[in-house]
């Protein structure tokens, strides 16, 4: 049946063995932009650096304000042994080429799939150093719907291996079969001969031995299947992972391997079932996520994506989106094993341009190179469920759309058949049933906001299989019910999980006096640099509306409250398509003594009762017919706010006058390895310690000793400070500082200096 999946795909980390290497090549580049050099540690996003200005920003409104340009990294480096010498870059912004000691050893045009160099030929073989450069152009603006970076702004890895090795992502592991008793698990390895001779090896995985003759200048893939008895199979609430490793043998000596750690898991979609996960229905609760970091653009460290995995986690998803395009190696071994579904995309839009330099320039010459580049690389992970090819392509009406879909389909399922395929699709008129040929190239329907559409879609076509791909934020309950009444809906995917860059004012509420309108009109939205959509900001605070989802889905999550801020308080709210009600968790209105508050308490118990200052003030039922919120009008009054329900309770106090600085870091130590992060959290709070929801406090961080600053920086998107200044004003009162370690051990010592009195933390690296 066509949209019937069995599937059972695994993997995720490579190791390497005594006879090759693999070492991160991302320190001590030196940077050269607009004629100014600096030396740089990779990963490196040169636009985040400096402030988004409307007035000189090229990336314009969809990239935040913030520049493009071209710029150059030059390297230099002692010949390392090796047959075979390689470098990986995951990725560079954009359009990059590499020079080997003054000649040209590879370019790479997309700046979001990872590229490999074979610098073999350009190196020297005496004692002088060779030099890479390369260089990155970002001048052709804009070039894409959201904030890109610019740079080297993934991890580069130099790799060693002999001419005769396993294939860069060369070990693919399947499970055909699979059962409660037992799994089948498949092993496929190939093996690369880069030498100008035909070559005899033997390649073992367990116990399994596979000889392998090889001719010169080609590949060959063997393969082999093995038994795992009462198997753990991986899910979301269970990630459980294997290890399988190749070898590869020549004349009885190991010259090279791999290590797979792998994730045993199956599962079906179709109409009549929905989503089946390991035998057992899984309604799925997604989030789209943008490739940034947030208060560090694009620089994409393995704490960074870690941490952006586990926030999504820990607000309650169980799917990420990564719209619109391929992510990191890390971030999706992150996802493999904190447990998260994944969508693995491609690319936004096709052959016509959403915007004058975007991937349209490219899709002819360069989309076989792309897919295969995501695929290969990440199809073992037991995360991924499904690969998307586009979103919301403009030529929707032109006839040859499906045969570009049909196109980039195929060219997903060369490189592999166990996942279903899906594409976000959108109407801007009343022609919706024109998709419908569209739809039946995909195995899963996309549909972002078009969900309304089912009741008519599923009569047309009963087999088909829908997911909301993008949601408003607004409509969370409205979304759940769909996916839990009809299976044909497998899931709900809002945009987004996260606050990001770019789209400058997407998800805004605006007062009256301020830029009115969506962020698309004309000339955009100035004031602003970034999305304010998501269920968590760019500092990590879950909004009220995370939490209301997460009771939804997760009926673990039981009690949250918090209070709508009132309209003319500020002034009148307008409300945009992305945004919520501004809604925080405040009981602090000065201003507003005796008049009506509007207060959301969200529970799956039966009865919320409401206390201020201890006394009842109401008592309220709860549950499918009132959303699972019960609101009370409170009139304002200072002092402490209860909400009692299911034997719980929940508060929010007025708070007083600003104190301290409260620091709060992650994680108590770093790593000292030039690459780990600690994310310290500053908080504004009164003399008993409660957070000062209003509190601006201009603050300057320093940080000495064996750590450095990386951003400073506030969840406010209109902030015009560079994230990467030691000086923010709190918002809500908060910030987020992130520093790096050094490759040195030691104590670093953070200071936090205001108006308020100085706020220290210690910090240890370790080797």
């Amino acid at each position: 049946m066509k949209h019937l999946f069995l599937s059972t795909i695994m993997l995720a980390a490579f190791s390497c063995a005594s006879a090759q290497t693999k070492q991160l090549f991302n320190n001590d580049w030196q940077f050269t932009l607009e004629g100014k050099t600096m030396n740089v540690d990779l990963p490196h996003d040169w636009a985040i650096s400096y402030a988004p200005d409307p007035a000189t920003g090229a990336s314009g409104t969809d990239g935040g304000w913030y520049p493009g340009g071209k710029g150059e990294y030059r390297k230099r480096f002692a010949t390392p042994k090796g047959e075979v010498v390689k470098l990986l870059f995951e990725g560079v912004y954009q359009k990059a080429v590499v020079l080997v000691n003054g000649q040209k050893a590879g370019q790479h045009a997309y700046g979001y799939t990872p590229f490999t160099v074979d610098i073999t030929p350009f190196l020297y073989r005496d004692k002088r150093l060779n030099e890479v450069v390369v260089k990155v152009d970002n001048s052709e603006q804009p070039n894409c719907r959201w904030y890109t970076g610019s740079g080297i702004y993934r991890h580069v890895w130099l790799e060693t291996m002999p001419a005769l090795h396993i294939a860069e992502n060369g070990v693919v592991v399947t499970t055909p079969e699979v059962s409660s008793d037992k799994a089948v698990v498949k092993v496929e390895t190939t093996i690369n001969n880069e030498s100008d001779r035909d070559r005899n090896a033997m390649v073992l995985i367990g116990e399994s031995q596979m000889v392998v003759s090889v001719p010169a200048r080609q590949q060959k893939t063997v393969s082999t299947s093995f038994t795992v008895m009462n198997p753990k199979l991986w899910s979301p609430d269970n990630p459980f992972r294997y290890e399988v490793k190749a070898e590869l043998k020549e004349n009885g000596n190991v010259i090279h391997q791999q290590s797979v750690d792998y994730g045993i898991r199956t599962f079906t979609c179709d109409a009549e079932k929905g989503f089946v996960l390991n035998g057992k229905p899984l309604l799925i609760n997604g989030a789209c996520v943008h490739h940034d970091d947030g208060v560090l653009g694009a620089m994409a460290f393995d704490a960074a994506e870690i941490r952006k995995v586990r926030q999504m986690k820990d607000a309650g998803f169980n799917l990420i989106r990564t719209s619109h395009n391929p992510t990191t190696r890390a971030f999706l071994d992150a996802c493999d094993s904190i447990g998260m579904l994944v969508i693995g995309e491609v690319f936004d839009g096709w052959r016509t341009a959403k915007k004058p330099y975007d991937y349209s320039t490219l899709i002819d010459s360069c989309y076989q190179e792309d897919i295969r580049a995501m695929v290969e690389r990440d199809r073992n992970h037991p995360s991924i469920i499904c690969w998307s090819i586009g979103n919301e392509v403009i030529e929707r009406k032109d006839i040859r759309v499906i045969h570009t879909a049909k196109m980039l389909k195929q060219a997903v399922l060369d490189y592999d058949k166990t996942r279903p395929v899906t594409e976000a699709l959108c109407a801007w008129d009343s022609d919706w049933e024109i998709f419908d040929p569209h739809f039946d190239v995909l195995d899963i329907g996309g549909y972002n906001y078009m969900i309304f559409k089912h009741a008519s879609d599923h009569q047309r076509n009963p087999k088909r299989v829908m997911w909301q791909t993008e949601s408003y934020p607004r409509d969370a309950f409205s979304n759940w019910k769909l996916v839990r009444d009809y299976p044909y809906i497998i899931g709900d995917i809002v945009w987004t999980g996260l606050d990001y860059l770019g789209e400058s004012g997407i998800g805004r509420n605006y007062y009256d006096g301020e830029t009115p309108g969506e962020h698309w009109r004309e000339g955009g939205v100035p004031e602003w640099h970034g999305a304010y959509c998501g269920d968590v900001d760019v500092t990590g605070w879950r909004k009220p509306i995370s939490h209301y989802r997460d009771l939804l889905w997760n009926d673990s999550k039981n009690l949250y409250m918090a209070v709508k801020e009132p309209d003319g308080y500020r002034g009148k709210i307008n409300m945009t398509a992305w945004s919520v009600w501004p809604t925080w968790e405040s009981w602090n209105w000065q201003g507003w003594e005796g008049n009506p508050i509007e207060v959301e308490v969200y529970t799956k118990a039966p009865e919320v009762t409401l206390y201020l200052n201890d006394k009842q003030i109401g008592k309220k039922n709860v549950g499918l017919s009132t959303e699972y919120k019960a609101v009370f009008n409170v009139p304002y009054e200072a002092g402490t706010l209860r909400a009692e329900a299911g034997g719980k309770s929940v508060m929010l106090a007025t708070s007083g006058e600003p104190a301290r600085l409260r620091l709060t870091a992650d994680k108590p130590t770093l790593k000292a390895d030039g690459q780990d992060l600690v994310y310290i959290t500053v908080e504004v709070v009164d003399a008993q310690g409660r957070v000062c929801p209003d509190a601006a406090v201009p603050c300057e961080a320093v940080v000495k000793g064996q750590a450095r600053l990386m951003a400073f920086a506030s969840a406010d998107l209109q902030d015009r400070e560079p994230k990467t200044s030691s000086c923010v004003t709190t918002w809500k009162g908060r910030a987020l500082l992130v520093v790096r370690s050094s490759m040195n051990k030691g104590k670093t010592t953070v200071s936090i200096k205001s108006s308020l009195p100085t706020a220290m933390l210690n910090i240890q690296s370790r080797k």
